[in-house]
């Protein structure tokens, strides 16, 4: 039997991207193979996995069919449609309505983050909330945590992908079968 929640997240996508599409970033959500790939960059840990842009749960349900246990898992959403469907989907999973800009803020003072994987359109955001977003992703990853952000443009990333001196380029791949095609970037702190 498909459950409510999954049958309606493509009309939900849709209603949120026609409204937003800057903050949305792609017509269609994630696909299963994208996600996928994505999951499987996290690291095993007991530190904190962060979703950002949660959106409706595709990424979020390839990284607990990855085996991240509910309880590392925190997704932050900007969308209270997003976060009330989320909510809905997944029971359990700590669903943070707030704005990755301010993620510090979002999370325990003690958090240790082994990943943070993003979702989000850093390149339809404008320039000063991307600076914002990168900047707490270095303030909160642990020395052997990763950050792990799909993008829609297709070429190679240079060293410095994700436009901070203090996260580095560690690996990069392709996925055709998602639409449109994404480039999967996976960075580090710098030693």
């Amino acid at each position: 039997m498909i459950r409510p929640s999954t049958w309606r997240t493509p009309a939900l996508f849709l209603r949120e991207w026609f409204g937003r599409p800057a903050t949305v970033g792609a017509l269609c959500p994630s696909s299963p193979h994208l996600a996928r790939r994505v999951a499987t960059a996290v690291p095993a840990g007991e530190g904190l996995v962060i979703e950002l842009a949660g959106g409706t749960g595709a990424v979020t349900q390839a990284l607990l069919d990855q085996g991240v246990a509910r309880e590392r898992l925190v997704v932050i959403e900007r969308s209270p449609a997003f976060v009330r469907h989320l909510q809905m989907r997944f029971p359990g999973v700590a669903i943070v309505h707030g704005d990755a800009a301010r993620l510090a803020r979002l999370l325990p003072s003690d958090a240790r983050v082994d990943a943070i994987v993003s979702c989000l359109p850093l390149r339809s955001l404008p320039q000063r909330d991307v600076i914002a977003i990168v900047d707490q992703w270095h303030q909160l990853l642990g020395i052997q945590g990763v950050m792990i952000q799909f993008t829609y443009d297709l070429r190679p990333p240079g060293p410095n992908a994700i436009g901070h001196t203090g996260l580095v380029t560690s690996g990069t791949s392709l996925v055709w079968a998602n639409l449109p095609p994404a480039r999967i970037v996976i960075a580090s702190r710098r030693p």
